[in-house]
């Protein structure tokens, strides 16, 4: 017979290879970034919950927060008051911004979890100018830190903006900051079941500036309740990671990870008493989905997106398809991709919020199916029950081997 205390070591030392194999596996953040948006303490066990949850950015943490973020295995964007970049900032003279960005990268420099500097959120194109020596002046003094700015959605109004249309904002912004990316929020999940209209518009517009620039995009979603949107869920929040995946992001950020303590915020995946929700365990999910994908996904580079059977206003459907002659099964979204050599690749996104469906495709070169499991990130076959999607759910798929 078989010894109980055996037993129980084998599963014990199986669950603590596993929760080191998730750790090893983290994908680091300058090829695909998971970050908590917001500012978080300097409190390692708080840090230990950030890794645990799958995200590999700290958030904004103070310079002496650094330390305790290197230990926790992450990395994390640098934020001081003195290089906060409001409109009066932007407009302060070369040798000031040149002061003011020197002193604080004198203090953390050398410290190997800088992964960048926190500048400002949601700016409009007046104060594009002055960001840029921001950025300029942080690039000189710290190169290959990021210089962070987050832009608004394209649901903010022309005054907020600054410019007539949304599409002239992020042009400005790329000519005139000259940044290493893009980031913007959109919060699209609302608390009557339905999608914010202009959701998928907006990453349109994202990812065409930015592939037409070169430059990586990141896409901040929601991970709390707050106003009208919606309380988290598995099916909302596999959503917005999968079509943020489809659209070719290399970066993924969730509002808020610590619940704010005013209004109606509410079900964040900490709360306002420090304690873990149960969005804690549904992000979790998706975050380490993400990591298991990431190392193939980062590898590819994103040729085409559409919608099909129903096409949002500004996509593109089916027929404009690389890589497929026909999909069917539901409410679906496809993003197309292709390797270094060419060979291609389709993430299908459900995007009914509520319902799983099952799929079918034709690609349009022959040869088999096989899908990258989001579990383990290894190829497997293609059919029997792995054409099911869940609410929200995404599966990456390689054609015609």
């Amino acid at each position: 017979m078989t010894c109980p205390f055996a037993i129980l070591l084998c599963l014990l030392l199986v669950f603590l290879l596993g929760t080191l194999s998730e750790a090893q596996d983290s994908i680091p953040p300058d090829q695909f970034t998971i970050l908590p948006w917001g500012g978080t303490p300097g409190d390692p066990a708080v840090l230990e919950t950030i890794r645990d949850c799958g995200f590999n950015l700290a958030g904004f943490v103070a310079p002496e927060a650094l330390d305790a973020v290197q230990a926790a295995g992450l990395k994390a964007l640098v934020i001081e008051g003195s290089c906060h970049v409001g409109d009066a900032e932007a407009n302060l003279d070369d040798a000031e911004i040149t002061r003011r960005v020197e002193a604080l990268v004198a203090k953390v420099k050398g410290h190997p979890a800088v992964y960048g500097y926190y500048l400002r959120d949601e700016p409009s194109a007046r104060p594009f100018a002055g960001l840029g020596k921001w950025a300029a002046a942080f690039e000189k003094a710290h190169p290959g830190a990021l210089p962070y700015i987050n832009l608004f959605p394209n649901y903010a109004s022309p005054e907020q903006l600054g410019t007539a249309s949304y599409d002239e904002y992020l042009e400005q912004f790329v000519a005139t900051v000259k940044p290493r990316f893009i980031s913007y929020d959109h919060y699209a999940l609302m608390d009557d079941g339905s999608l914010r209209g202009g959701y998928f518009q907006n990453l349109e517009s994202v990812r065409r500036v930015a592939l037409a620039n070169d430059l990586p995009f990141w896409n901040i979603v929601l991970s709390n309740a707050h106003f009208h949107y919606a309380e988290p869920s598995p099916g909302g929040l596999r959503f917005q990671a999968y079509t943020t995946l489809a659209y070719g992001a290399r970066g993924i950020s969730y509002f808020t990870y610590f619940a704010p303590h005013v209004g109606n915020y509410r079900l964040a995946p900490i709360d306002q008493f420090g304690h873990k929700t149960p969005t804690w365990d549904m992000l979790r999910n998706v975050n380490l989905q993400i990591q298991k994908l990431a190392p193939t996904y980062v590898t590819l580079k994103s040729v085409n997106v559409f919608h099909h059977p129903n096409v949002p206003e500004g996509c593109r459907g089916l027929d404009s398809s690389r890589h497929l002659t026909s999909l069917d099964g539901g409410d679906l979204l496809a993003g197309e991709f292709e390797g270094a050599a060419g060979e291609p690749y389709v993430l299908i996104v459900n995007k009914d919020l509520h319902n799983s469906t099952a799929f079918g495709l034709t690609p349009k070169m022959a040869g088999s199916i096989s899908v990258i499991s989001a579990y383990t990130g290894q190829p497997t076959g293609f059919g029997g029950e792995q054409v099911w999607l869940a609410a929200g759910q995404g599966m990456l798929l390689r054609l015609g081997q």
